[in-house]
């Protein structure tokens, strides 16, 4: 038996931030960043519940790749005002912080190692009900169960997964007219963002055919509008089209899983500090030539769907590869993490730790390549140097 989970009720579509006007409830508590306050969204949104009859409070104090302290000033905030909704608002570091805050607001007393066992979240909603509201075309978070959380008492900081259906929303809204604002590297990035999910829900190993279907849908709407909406954020085909596929591509990966190109972005993202979509991006060519020996009948399959020419499996490995590569450099985004500006020395220092983490993160678990710690540093030294392996 397969499962197949998406939140209760999606709104998508230029406008359909209205939908907050229709929710019944008493209280809501927004968590979000401080941009999305200056752009004024926070306002926004505020207005549309009081026509709700809903009171609202803000807590803008999320950062990039929120940490577990962040999570927890949240909760507290959260136990004194008593929410009966909770709202992520942002892209997928301020959903996620609002995830976390909402297990630990229903569970003030769990420990922080129980919260990332997978599917060991205890049962929510006693409390409160959650609505993901996406600002970013890229991370998904609105419809997934999985949340990221950085232990940064470590060296280097170690990035957490929270999965559980437990936290999947009960309300996602993607509304692209929020997105329109983004700068065009926050476009590039989250966008890549989208075509690693798509393409490693379709390579998963636990990939269902509904799931497959929407990866490839998800792929074929990036490499048809992210150039477009990088170059001009007000292209509102493009920037639907994007938010469109993001959506698709979080909803394959949810009930899918992911791999190791999000194994390794974890890492080089907690300790230089690299955007998620960014890091993702920089592993992606790497691990597709990896992957590509164990399953390069996936890969055939997703270049005819979306109208790239090969001659045989192994060749689609190439020209898909070939495809992402120029697709990044369309978006002005590096090929290698040299490029990223990370430090050689630095980075070669910290090589075997962050291989091992890479390894033990919950992702990798379902690549459809089995992986070893020294196949993790050989992915890493590709991605350094701009080299390939087999």
């Amino acid at each position: 038996m397969k499962m197949f989970r998406i939140p209760k009720d999606i709104a998508f579509g230029w406008g359909s931030l209205e939908y907050l006007k229709s929710i019944k409830g008493e209280r809501a508590f927004i968590v979000t960043d401080k941009t999305c306050v200056s752009l004024g969204f926070t306002d926004k949104i505020s207005a549309y519940l009081k026509e709700a009859g809903i009171e609202s409070e803000i807590f803008a104090e999320v950062e990039e790749d929120p940490s577990r302290d962040t999570v927890q000033k949240g909760a507290k905030m959260m136990s004194g005002f008593q929410p009966d909704w909770i709202i992520g608002l942002g892209g997928g570091s301020s959903m996620d912080a609002a995830k976390g805050m909402w297990v630990l607001y229903e569970h003030p007393d769990i420990k922080w190692e129980d919260v990332f066992v997978p599917f060991g979240v205890p049962e929510l909603r006693k409390k409160a009900r959650f609505i993901a509201i996406a600002t970013t075309s890229g991370t998904g978070s609105e419809v997934t169960c999985a949340a990221v959380i950085t232990d940064r008492s470590t060296t280097p900081p170690v990035k957490g997964c929270v999965a559980t259906t437990e936290i999947l929303p009960d309300i996602s809204i993607s509304d692209p007219e929020l997105a329109s604002t983004m700068p065009p590297k926050v476009t590039a990035a989250t966008g890549m963002d989208v075509l690693t999910h798509a393409t490693e829900a379709y390579t998963s190993i636990a990939a269902s055919v509904i799931d497959q279907s929407l990866a490839l849908k998800a792929i074929d709407l990036t490499f048809g509008n992210l150039a477009k909406a990088t170059l001009d954020g007000r292209n509102k085909e493009a920037r639907e089209g994007m938010h469109t596929a993001s959506l698709m591509a979080a909803m394959a990966f949810t009930n899918a899983f992911l791999g190791i190109v999000h194994s390794l972005a974890h890492q080089i993202g907690a300790e230089y500090h690299i955007p998620h979509g960014y890091a993702n991006s920089l592993m992606l060519p790497y691990v597709i030539r990896f992957n590509g020996v164990a399953v390069p009948e996936k890969y055939a399959e997703i270049c005819k769907a979306t109208g790239i020419a090969y001659d045989n499996e192994r060749d689609a490995v190439d020209q898909y590869i070939k495809a992402v590569l120029q697709l990044q450099g369309d978006v002005g985004l590096s090929h290698t993490i040299e490029g990223a500006g990370v430090e050689r020395e630095n980075f070669f220092g910290k090589l075997d730790q962050l291989a091992q983490n890479a390894l033990n993160d919950i992702c990798t678990y379902n690549n459809p390549r089995t992986v070893t710690v020294e196949d993790m540093k050989a992915i890493y030294t590709a991605a350094y140097n701009g080299e390939w392996i087999s």
